[in-house]
């Protein structure tokens, strides 16, 4: 039986690569959503851009 939780799939999406005119790198991950009700803004790394920078949850 599969397990009834708050949990969804969420994707990150950079916010300084459209700005530079390169691709945006995107990263998933899951959230709690009873928790965060707020969209979710991680700093994770751009391979593109070849520095960490901030992605927000996109969808």
């Amino acid at each position: 039986m599969a397990k009834k939780g708050s949990r969804v799939i969420i994707t990150l999406e950079c916010t300084e690569a459209k700005k530079e005119g390169k691709p945006a790198s995107r990263y998933t991950t899951m959230k709690n959503k009873m928790n965060t009700t707020e969209r979710l803004e991680l700093k994770k790394y751009n391979p593109f851009l070849r520095r960490h920078t901030i992605h927000k949850e996109i969808r």
